[in-house]
């Protein structure tokens, strides 16, 4: 069973191992194909009839499977990798571990947002943004932007309190637990750290970012955790509804896969 863990609890030698299945992965030609997927997808949910990864119930499904994917084609790479997490309610500052030189790299340059060390700095060679929304080559990251905090523990706790899954009218204005933690109601905290960390991460090809995996890992574990405090309260809409995917209605670009399929994680991994 695959074991996601903490990335301020990953020992050096975890970290190497997830950054170089990253780095292969990109350098086989397979991870690109991941931000693709999610271009397209976000673009769709922006201008077409049917929401499905992005301001909408199945936001959390969506990026479960996603995830799931992501994960098993790093395990083709190395069968010990796995997500770890980023607990950005804890690790808050351009200066936290997982900013360090031997892992993500860190902050970007002025005036071009250009990182400039570890592993995904262009400069070294293993890491070059090809799938893309402007002309930029390197990874770029704008971090702490002024009077824009990562969330506290105290919001996500707010957050965590939040019932039901989701309402009427299932997008960015709805009350409910989903949306809360998406970022359209309350204290918005997915989109906050997307916003945060800046550079690609505020595009529709932020898994061009390394940490984007390890921030939607946290919102899945957060998830996981909801469902755990709130057994009674499952997915909505339960049946078929206008403009969104339905319990039992499969996602795009699967075809396959419903929400229903996703709401028990502990099928394919737990949380240390």
């Amino acid at each position: 069973m695959t074991v996601r863990k903490n990335q301020a609890n990953l020992t050096p030698a975890e970290k190497r191992a997830f950054v170089n299945a990253v780095v292969e992965l990109k350098r086989r030609g397979r991870y690109d194909p991941f931000v693709t997927t999610h271009r397209e997808i976000f673009i769709s949910d922006m201008t077409g009839p049917i929401r499905q990864g992005h301001e909408s119930p199945s936001f959390l499904p969506w990026h479960r499977q996603y995830l799931i994917d992501f994960e098993r084609a790093l395990q083709s790479i190395n069968p010990n990798v796995s997500i770890p997490y980023w607990d950005w309610t804890r690790d808050r500052t351009p200066t936290s571990s997982l900013w360090s030189a031997n892992f993500l790299g860190g902050n970007g340059r002025r005036p071009d947002g250009q990182v400039m060390n570890g592993p995904f700095a262009h400069s070294n060679g293993n890491w070059s943004i090809t799938v893309q929304d402007d002309t930029a080559p390197f990874l770029r990251r704008a971090m702490a932007p002024t009077g824009m905090p990562l969330p506290t523990r105290a919001e996500l706790n707010t957050v965590l309190a939040v019932t039901p899954y989701d309402t009427t009218p299932w997008d960015f204005t709805a009350p409910g637990f989903r949306n809360s933690l998406e970022g359209g109601a309350g204290p918005g905290l997915h989109n906050r750290v997307h916003n945060w960390v800046g550079g690609q991460m505020l595009q529709s090809v932020s898994p061009n970012d390394p940490v984007f995996w390890l921030h939607h890992c946290f919102v899945d574990k957060i998830w996981a955790d909801w469902q755990r405090r709130h057994p009674q309260h499952s997915y909505l809409p339960a049946v078929s509804t206008t403009g969104v995917v339905a319990l039992n209605q499969a996602m795009a670009p699967w075809n396959n896969v419903t929400p229903a399929a996703m709401l028990d994680h502990t099928r394919f991994y737990t949380y240390a």
